[in-house]
């Protein structure tokens, strides 16, 4: 267990991918201040289950991704942070803000690959840039049906994931998977269900 320094969001972070913010507010700017001091420069991300992220005063989920950040940029009224998703936490306890968000988490166990998961994850990977393609025609989408991958099996079955065009709650769920093989399965189950959502028809007026 230790204290990490949460930054709530309005999205969710998956290990392995990565998070552009815009910082504005000065609570989080002290955060940034302080967190640069350590290496790595980390902060926790979980999801905003009800509420805004500004201002606080939001509900939130018990399980996210710890960011670490890569690149800063310094702009007119705000910073840009690009970080990277590393590891998943489940937070155990909110401490009180001063002034930004701050919980004690504990690390999640990483999930451990086989080499017998290729195939599951090459469907899940066939389903998932299909569905983007579908997607696509519909509404602007984060990712590309033709986005590149890792070459680490468990680095691009978490991208699959992260990629994969569900909501929130879904992703919360693809995020707290125990094993590679029900995070694969998972992916597939939420990726037809999306599809089939696409594909319904409009509700007649």
């Amino acid at each position: 267990m230790t204290n990490l320094p949460m930054f709530p969001l309005g999205s969710v972070l998956f290990p392995y991918l990565p998070l552009q913010l815009r910082v504005f507010e000065e609570r989080y700017l002290v955060m940034l201040s302080r967190i640069l001091a350590d290496e790595p420069a980390e902060f926790g991300v979980v999801l905003i289950e009800r509420g805004q992220e500004v201002g606080g005063g939001e509900h939130r989920f018990g399980y996210g991704t710890v960011a670490q950040i890569t690149q800063l940029a310094a702009s007119d009224g705000f910073v840009g942070v690009l970080a990277q998703g590393e590891r998943r936490v489940e937070v155990l306890e909110w401490l009180e803000e001063d002034p930004y968000p701050e919980a004690v988490i504990r690390d999640i166990p990483e999930l451990d690959w086989d080499d017998d998961l290729f195939p599951l994850r090459e469907e899940a990977e066939l389903a998932v840039r299909r569905a983007l393609a579908l997607a696509s025609e519909f509404t602007d989408q984060a990712w590309s049906s033709d986005v590149e991958l890792s070459e680490d099996p468990t680095a691009a079955a978490w991208q699959l994931a992260g990629i994969t065009p569900v909501g929130p709650l879904d992703q919360v769920a693809l995020l707290r998977s125990t094993t590679m093989e029900g995070l694969l399965t998972a992916v597939l189950v939420f990726t037809a269900a999306a599809v089939e959502s696409f594909r319904s028809p409009w509700p007649e007026e």
